[in-house]
């Protein structure tokens, strides 16, 4: 230990040969150099055990004054803090109580804290307290640090699923002119150096297309989407999506992989495809049913939306169901049908099904039905509810496309915020040519939530937004 100035001068680093990990599970006489935080230190008589955790775990750790003498042991157990940082050698051995512990040797104090960790017994349980302070909930809860080393776990096995078919990870901007992709309201900021207001992307999409037009068929991108939106226990407005794109499929061949790159991933991070969320439990393994879109609202509202085809008939037909308040909030024909499946189908679908063939109006960047042009093929995977992939064939007839966006920039001028803007570029290069592909967007943040039975979003982002001030 090392004092400057009466305050503790930090180490400039230690070298490690294991982790506390690797010591619970070595042969005895193994010996080891580790390094972490004390968790607990306790001096019982000649004798101080105390717990060091790294990035693997916890470890037991304990000094004997026979061992390593007087003026050592009342330095070590008069010196050394929960909270300290610390590097220890030693010799692996198991006590008598059959706990696998590193006697040691050789103490460094590495850093040590200037405030006090919170309670070793409480923890951190307060919910703001552990979304404002990440830190300390890692440090205190060990199930926290669990379920994000289950996130990474997940994307490591999403990505190699992708890249053993091929798929190419690719990057695009974050900051985009036309707020584009999808369905939302954005976030706006301005570029100084061009002088030019810009969007936080809502989705990359019609970037990740632009790219397959260019040659590379399969492609994928696992980054943060932004929309200034509403935020409750499944929605946040900054999160994670996994996109991808293939050239040549179409959602039927997207609905398999979806399925199979799912359970790749839940294989990887979990070794199982049954989890228990909030008491529910959810068999990914199971056959996932088809609902179509239409036939389920119909069964839960009464209303054909093969035949009510425009708003105004729509609100004639729910103005006794819901408030003028909800309907008020639903500009167009799309927002209507959107608020009665969200009324209504959604809350019934609890294990994971495709739900199928959306009315066209609610994608406007997807392709039409052979078989019934009012229509899209697409499909949503529906968990507890949660609707946690988007997917559907492409629509590449720049035509027809360029024909939807003009009806979205009407749809957005009568009062419907969370519509496309219209997208010259993107035209452009669809206008160049585009190959038939089916595209996939799914929520990285939800499906670890379902994964880790995590009742809030917030739970499974290391720093999620929070109101300044709080605790």
């Amino acid at each position: 230990m090392t004092e400057s100035s009466g305050t503790f001068a930090p180490a400039s680093g230690y070298a490690t040969d294991a982790t506390a990990a690797e010591i619970r599970q070595a042969d005895d006489g193994t010996k080891a150099r580790l390094a972490g935080r004390v968790t607990l230190w306790r001096v019982m008589g000649g004798l101080i055990f105390g717990h060091l955790m790294d990035r693997s775990g916890a470890i037991q750790v304990s000094l004997r004054r026979d061992e390593i003498g007087d003026d050592l042991f009342t330095a070590y157990s008069d010196g050394v803090r929960r909270g300290d940082f610390i590097g220890v050698e030693g010799e692996r051995y198991v006590t008598r109580k059959g706990e696998p512990t590193l006697g040691v040797a050789e103490l460094t104090v590495l850093n040590r804290p200037t405030r006090p960790l919170p309670d070793k017994w409480a923890g951190v349980n307060d919910p703001e307290i552990r979304y404002r302070r990440r830190h300390l909930d890692l440090v205190a809860n060990p199930q926290s640090r669990d379920r994000f080393r289950t996130r990474s776990r997940l994307i490591t096995g999403i990505r190699e699923y992708l890249d053993g078919l091929d798929f190419l990870e690719v990057e695009t901007p974050i900051l985009q002119h036309e707020a584009s992709g999808a369905a939302a309201r954005p976030f706006i900021t301005h570029h100084n150096a061009l002088g030019e207001d810009l969007y936080l992307r809502i989705a990359p999409e019609t970037y990740l297309k632009r790219v397959v037009a260019g040659g590379l068929d399969r492609v994928y991108e696992i980054g943060r989407l932004f929309r200034n939106e509403g935020m409750d226990s499944s929605h946040l407005q900054e999160f994670t999506s996994l996109e991808w794109y293939a050239a040549y499929w179409d959602y039927r061949d997207n609905m398999k992989a979806v399925r199979d790159m799912i359970l790749h991933a839940m294989d990887r991070a979990l070794g199982t495809t049954v989890v228990t969320y909030q008491g529910t439990e959810l068999d990914f393994g199971a056959q996932w049913p088809e609902i179509d879109y239409r036939e389920a609202v119909l069964d839960h509202t009464g209303i054909d939306l093969t035949a009510v085809r425009d708003v105004d008939t729509l609100r004639l037909r729910v103005r006794d169901t819901y408030p003028e308040s909800d309907i008020a909030a639903a500009p167009s024909y799309a927002a209507m049908v959107d608020l009665l499946y969200k009324k209504t189908v959604r809350p019934a679908l609890v294990q994971p099904c495709f739900l199928m063939h959306h009315p066209v109006e609610l994608a406007p960047l997807a392709r039409r039905s052979d078989t019934d042009p009012s229509r899209v093929d697409m499909f949503q995977v529906v968990v507890n509810t949660w609707e946690l992939v988007k997917a559907y064939s492409e629509l590449v007839d720049p035509v027809d496309q360029r024909a939807r966006f003009v009806e979205q920039h009407q749809m957005r001028n009568a009062g419907d915020e969370e519509t496309m803007m219209l997208e010259e570029d993107f035209l452009e290069s669809m206008e160049y040519g585009m190959p038939p592909m089916s595209g996939v967007g799914i929520g990285i943040d939800r499906l670890t939530a379902l994964l880790t039975d995590s009742p809030n979003l917030r739970d499974v982002v290391l720093f999620p937004s929070m109101r300044r001030g709080g605790n």
